[in-house]
Parts: structure tokens; C-alpha cells; sequence
């Protein structure tokens, strides 16, 4: 492969990457609904610890484990950063 074929696999993931990250986020704002309704907090450490204790476990690398978590507490902040603003009804 060139550099420009594996150049447009990269964007083409980056593309499949923001759409995965717009769904996510979707479905964390339908969960902070809930929460809110529920009157349940918005931070869930052990859901959180969870999430990255499976990510690690079901990671294949290159990527180390440790990077992997790093990635995820990113997506995990920002989709809990979504969920205050609309439990706060600012959205």
C-alpha cells in the first residue's frame, strides 16, 4: 500500500470514528434522562471502572492497555460532561 491508500483508510476510519463517537453520546444523554429522572447522580465510578477493565481485557493492541484507558476516560469524560449540561437543562 502507498501512503496515500493507507492515508485514506485513517480518514475513513477517522469518519466511522466520529459517527461511533456522535452515537455514543446520544445514548449517554437517553441515559442521563433517566438518571435524571431516577434523581441518580451523573458520575458512576464503578460503572466507569468497568467500562475501562473490559476495554483492557478485550484489547488486541498495538494499542497498550494503558493508552487504551486513556482514550476511553476521554470518550467516558465527555459523555458524562454531556450528561451535566442536559441534567442541568442547558442543552
Amino acid at each position: 500500500m502507498t501512503i496515500d491508500e493507507i492515508r485514506e483508510n485513517i480518514d475513513r476510519l477517522d469518519s466511522e470514528l466520529l459517527r461511533i463517537f456522535n452515537e455514543r453520546a446520544a445514548l449517554a444523554l437517553k441515559i442521563g434522562e433517566i438518571k435524571k429522572g431516577l434523581g441518580l447522580p451523573v458520575y458512576d465510578p464503578a460503572r466507569e471502572k468497568r467500562i475501562f477493565s473490559r476495554m483492557t481485557v478485550e484489547n488486541p493492541g498495538p494499542l497498550d492497555d494503558e493508552a487504551i484507558v486513556r482514550l476511553f476516560e476521554r470518550v467516558v469524560d465527555e459523555s458524562r460532561r454531556l450528561e451535566r449540561i442536559m441534567t442541568a437543562g442547558e442543552h
